[in-house]
């Protein structure tokens, strides 16, 4: 027997359910029937929460920019200095994307599409207030001297996002996740001695 659910907990099943089947099938390829079974209700039960597919994967994206924004600054918080912030904040969305693998498949899928839309605004916004954060750490690194004070910080960032995101893309390839976990912190501290990094 179904139980009886909340508006808000049943969206987030919903979605939670979306992001799972995410892992293994192109979100394209998602069918709100595929959603509903995997809930383990009806396809008039999935439409009654959310008028379209497209906004469950809006919600889906509102709420991986909620959780991993939150996690990035949660592990930049509690580092002891700028360095280690930005080594906690790529082994926390290495963490992320280890525990939600349908996600990086649901934004290249978004990124690829021609039209702007709802759900590309929300990868938009994640990612640029991603990259606020990289900058503040690399900002304070510089003021720290942990980082020379002739950084391209606006490079130093955009490398950072393409590490995971070339991390992610070969797991995804190699159909193995734990892929990443094996080779992160190689090449973070490559990419910390490019950034010449104070020994």
């Amino acid at each position: 027997m179904q139980t009886r659910l909340s508006t808000g907990e049943r969206q987030a099943e919903i979605v939670d359910a979306a992001l799972r089947l995410a892992r293994d099938l192109s979100p394209a390829l998602i069918t709100t029937s595929d959603i509903a079974a995997a809930v383990g209700v009806t396809q008039g039960a999935v439409f009654k929460h959310f008028p379209t597919k497209e906004a469950i994967w809006h919600a889906a994206m509102s709420q991986v920019q909620q959780q991993l924004l939150a996690a990035l600054n949660a592990a930049a918080e509690a580092a002891e200095s700028p360095l280690d912030a930005l080594a906690a904040v790529f082994r926390a969305h290495v963490r992320f994307v280890l525990a939600h693998p349908g996600v990086p498949r649901c934004i290249f899928h978004e990124l690829q599409q021609p039209a702007d839309s709802a759900v590309k605004q929300e990868v938009r916004g994640l990612l640029q207030r991603y990259r606020q954060l990289l900058m503040k750490l690399l900002d304070t690194a510089v003021s720290a001297r942990e980082l020379p004070a002739t950084l391209d910080r606006e490079a130093a960032a955009t490398l950072f996002v393409g590490i995971v995101q070339g991390l992610v893309m070969q797991s995804m390839l190699a159909g193995r996740s734990n892929g990443i976990k094996a080779q992160a912190d190689r090449v973070f501290a490559i990419y910390l001695r490019g950034l010449g990094a104070a020994p």
